[in-house]
């Protein structure tokens, strides 16, 4: 009787320390180096879609020189328009992509917005009724927006530069929301990775 016992509790504890992992692993970091100072992100291991793309285009030096080009005061600042490296002042932006979309991974309300939260951009509900995300575009949440939340997934958030992204939300912008001038990223840098992660 008491080795099915053991047996019982041994499967217990294996399945709740699975369960647990993506929490309890080392979440990957990013430093966005911009005009306006340095953000670091955390990316969330229960969004491995979104955390794994991230971090390739990262590595790719894909957001390097890229805009800020869509800024609203009070609510986010957007990133990530492959077509705004070169854009000329004025141009309005936020068309840009990749040849690719991402599967949304949305787990509301266990991650939801916030302010910091990393969040992929996406197209509109009426082409997108699947949630699906940009695979490039991003903004970061100045508050909680409970009308985003579940259509919207969240992958990350602010650790560091909380006061850099309030210093971009308060810059002027045009009637597109562009800032008037230019907010860059200097360069995206992953501060840990993978076998550093493995590692721990």
């Amino acid at each position: 009787m008491k080795r099915p016992t053991l047996l019982i509790i041994a499967i217990i504890v294996m399945a709740a320390h699975l369960a647990a992992k993506p929490k309890d692993e080392a979440r990957p970091r990013v430093a966005i180096e911009t005009t306006m100072g340095t953000i670091t992100v955390e990316l969330y291991n229960e969004t491995p879609l979104h955390r794994d793309n991230f971090i390739k285009l990262v590595e790719q030096h894909f957001y390097d020189s890229l805009l800020f080009h869509r800024v609203i005061d009070g609510f986010m600042i957007q990133a990530g328009d492959p077509l705004s490296k070169h854009a000329k002042p004025g141009e309005r932006l936020g068309e840009g992509s990749l040849s690719y979309d991402i599967e949304a991974e949305i787990d509301y309300p266990d991650i939801s917005h916030k302010r910091g939260a990393l969040c992929a951009a996406r197209e509109g509900d009426d082409v997108n009724p699947e949630f699906r995300s940009s695979p490039c575009q991003f903004y970061i949440a100045w508050g909680r927006y409970r009308h985003l939340d579940g259509k919207y997934t969240v992958y990350g958030e602010v650790v560091e530069g909380l006061d850099v992204v309030e210093r971009i939300i308060k810059v002027a912008t045009d009637k597109n929301d562009r800032p008037l001038d230019d907010v860059r990223i200097v360069r995206a840098s992953l501060l840990m990775k993978n076998e550093e992660r493995e590692a721990l």
